[in-house]
């Protein structure tokens, strides 16, 4: 790197930034951009055409960034939908356990709640009550 004709840390950091901005969108762009250099002597012309390859390389990076976006917007659009049915089933099978279950059932299932500290982590999975001939209900 050339940095005796730069005086301040500054001009220092400019230039290493230009020097990396245009690797990288040259390797972005397919390499076409390295032969333009960023100095003192840079022409008019060159400073244009590199000014629109930074264009076109950010105009590809905001397209890629959209795309993304959106894509993750969809998976998660998804995965509402799938928690949104999830729970309307729950709420149906809850609302259902609460019709069928005995008063006395829900007495014990009440003070159970009452007593017990709510749990940071997954509740356990009730054991499946068995009908009177022992298949599960």
């Amino acid at each position: 790197m050339n940095t005796e004709m730069y005086q301040t840390p500054m001009e220092v950091a400019v230039y290493q930034l230009h020097n990396f901005s245009i690797s990288f969108f040259s390797s972005l762009l397919g390499g076409d951009v390295v032969s333009v250099k960023l100095d003192n002597s840079a022409s008019g012309a060159s400073v244009v055409a590199l000014d629109n390859k930074i264009e076109q390389a950010m105009d590809l990076v905001k397209n890629h960034l959209m795309y993304a976006v959106r894509e993750e917007v969809e998976v998660l659009k998804e995965q509402i939908r799938e928690l949104v049915e999830k729970n309307t089933q729950l709420e149906r099978e809850n609302t259902l356990l609460k019709t069928l279950a005995s008063p006395e059932q829900l007495e014990k299932f009440q003070s159970q709640l009452s007593s017990e500290e709510p749990a940071p982590e997954a509740p356990e999975i009730p054991e499946t009550p068995e009908a009177p001939d022992g298949s599960a209900v």
